[in-house]
């Protein structure tokens, strides 16, 4: 089925076409910030990306690595006053795995291996005055098993530690306990899959209640599959729908996916289909398993990755691509009135390991409440950074306030080296100007500005931390107030 828009071509251009904005008067406070860059192995794929959280309670909560083996859970109140540090020791062989924040605790999950063995282990951090818990061994596995995962509630309050059961590298099962967010161990549980087959890229989600779900791609890369599993119960829920196939004699598979779990317990996913020979990117096909709902799945129809919209993809970004390439699904966000954003993004490497990195444009589209697609949009933008910065500097954060999408990048924009928001309307897709906030970020090949560290305190309170010039050396953590 060809993508029927409801908005106007007039509309759509408009958005596309209007120039950035410069920035109106920010209130923005700053403080010395300490941090060291990590290095990691897969530049694409960071465990651990959100490195500053809100706490209910007020101000936030910031992991930073310090040293070569140390990093550190530091509170701050809404001045950007340090309340208290707790160091966190990460000794060779080690590494975090996971950072998250409950209504009681923060928690550093950590990843150590040696020869024979590896395990994770949590750190909880008391959130009234930054005391440390002694490590708590959450699971364990051989060294020769694949690297055993975590997976964090929406709220915090719960936590699924589990490790992979393998045959002829094969997943076959996986292992799984659920804790609470002082880590005392709520259920012990194994998922079955010798049903299945082959299938590929399992991810483990756990809901508020401490219901999880496991979501994975099956049928030789064709079928989304998601199964629910309860504390209180044996049963297995299972939900699938097949995304790829044969259409018109084209042989279509997933190339990415994407899931979401809300704390309503309602599963959204995204995927991005490509023909099997060729590459060629086919469709954006988006579900939603809603367990806590109805206890059904609902599907929303295709949009076609056609000529037309390649021809939109280079007319906003003034490009000259021959076809979609190295786009990957980033976010998918629901607002109050469960309006769907789904957002990809394009980011690639230029070549070897010592490459630049690059962050293009971003692919927006939104669907209504009755799960309808009904507008889309491409933001332009062109970020690239050295490669030891990987994707921590470039890239953007976006989160929902109200009926709208905020989207945060650090750009340089008609020479202006800043970070900037636009605002997308949920319901319309029209897209606001690029508005500077007025930090003034340094602009030369030296670390600028950890995107991982910024996030909202609320609609109009921005919190990163960037270093401000050249003749800086020093990065600050920075409170912005949007006027």
């Amino acid at each position: 089925m060809r993508f029927k828009f409801l908005l106007t071509v007039g509309v759509l251009l408009t958005s596309l076409l209007t120039q950035p904005t410069g920035a109106s008067a920010q209130k923005v406070k700053s403080v010395p910030f300490s941090y060291l860059p990590e290095s990691t192995e897969d530049r694409y794929n960071q465990r651990v990306t959100r490195k500053m959280l809100p706490v209910a309670g007020g101000g936030f909560v910031i992991l930073a690595h310090k040293s070569a083996t140390q990093y550190a859970v530091e509170r701050y109140d809404a001045e950007l006053k340090q309340l208290w540090t707790a160091p966190v020791p990460v000794a060779a062989g080690e590494s975090v795995e996971a950072f998250g924040c409950g209504s009681e605790q923060a928690f550093v999950v950590i990843h150590q291996k040696d020869e024979a063995n590896q395990n994770l282990s949590a750190v909880l951090v008391d959130l009234r005055n930054g005391q440390k818990a002694a490590p708590q061994k959450l699971i364990a596995a051989s060294a020769r098993d694949r690297r055993p995962g975590v997976a964090i509630s929406p709220d915090g309050s719960k936590l699924v530690a589990f490790r992979y059961l393998t045959r002829d590298v094969q997943i076959r099962a996986i292992s799984a306990t659920v804790y609470d967010q002082k880590l005392a161990k709520l259920k012990d549980r194994t998922y079955d899959f010798h049903d299945l087959g082959d299938f590929f890229s399992p991810t483990v989600h756990i809901g508020n209640d401490g219901t999880q779900y496991v979501a994975l791609i099956s049928d030789q890369m064709k079928k989304l599959t998601v199964r629910r599993y309860l504390n209180d119960k044996p049963e297995t829920k299972v939900m699938s729908v097949a995304v790829g196939g044969s259409f018109g004699g084209k042989a279509v598979m997933v190339f990415d996916a994407k899931f979401g779990l809300q704390p309503d317990n309602t599963l959204y996913a995204a995927a991005i289909c490509t023909e099997r020979e060729t590459g060629v990117y086919y469709s954006l096909k988006v579900v939603k398993f809603d367990f806590a709902g109805e206890g059904d799945l609902k599907f929303a129809p295709e949009f076609r990755f056609t000529p037309e919209y390649l021809a939109e993809v280079n007319k906003a970004g003034q490009t000259s691509a021959k076809r979609l390439e190295d786009i990957y699904l980033s976010e998918l966000l629901l607002t109050g009135e469960k309006q769907l954003v789904v957002i990809a993004e394009k980011k690639y490497e230029e070549g070897g390991d010592e490459s630049p990195v690059h962050a293009r444009e971003l692919h927006v589209f939104g669907y209504n409440e009755f799960q309808s697609p009904t507008w889309h949009s491409i933001i332009a933008k062109d970020q690239v950074a050295p490669p030891a910065e990987s994707f921590t500097g470039i890239g953007f954060r976006a989160a929902v306030f109200g009926p709208e999408v905020q989207i945060l990048t650090q750009e340089t924009i008609n020479k202006k080296s800043d970070l900037y928001v636009r605002r997308v309307n949920a319901q319309t897709g029209v897209v606001t100007p690029a508005k500077g906030l007025g930090l003034s970020v340094a602009s030369d090949q030296n670390l600028a500005y950890v995107k991982d560290f910024t996030g909202w305190l609320d609609a109009k309170t921005i919190i990163g931390v960037s270093r401000p010039s050249k003749k800086s050396a020093a990065l600050q953590l920075n409170k912005i107030v949007v006027k």
